[in-house]
């Protein structure tokens, strides 16, 4: 059975995860739907629940990543601002880079798992 590699980038402030992987795939899946509600569903996740790590990302930046507009007749929605394009962008990029430099050693412990 091979291995497989589970790493958690997360950026913190103060005791808060101001960006982590479930947040990044949240925010990528606002940015698809233009919906807090549709990409909660997508996420398979509760709306309280994607509002909440939505509101924790935007009070963790000086610039919100979210922006959100009231529902009504017309209804809401939700976009993912320049700045929340220009977070998510370079933590995919951290991601990818952090894979990279560990994959020799994943590959290195890989050959010691019991098969």
């Amino acid at each position: 059975m091979k291995p497989v590699l589970d790493q958690k980038i997360r950026i913190l402030v103060g005791k808060t995860i101001a960006l982590g992987p479930g947040k990044a795939d949240l925010l990528e899946a606002i940015g698809n739907t233009q919906s807090i509600s549709a990409a909660a569903k997508q996420m398979r996740m509760s709306y309280r629940r994607a509002w909440m790590l939505v509101d924790a990302m935007n009070n963790s930046f000086s610039v919100p990543l979210v922006a959100t507009t009231k529902g009504g007749k017309s209804g809401g929605g939700a976009l993912v601002t320049e700045c929340g394009k220009k977070v998510l962008s370079r933590y995919r990029i951290i991601q990818k880079k952090a894979e990279k430099a560990i994959s020799k050693d994943i590959a290195e412990i890989s050959k010691l798992i019991q098969r």
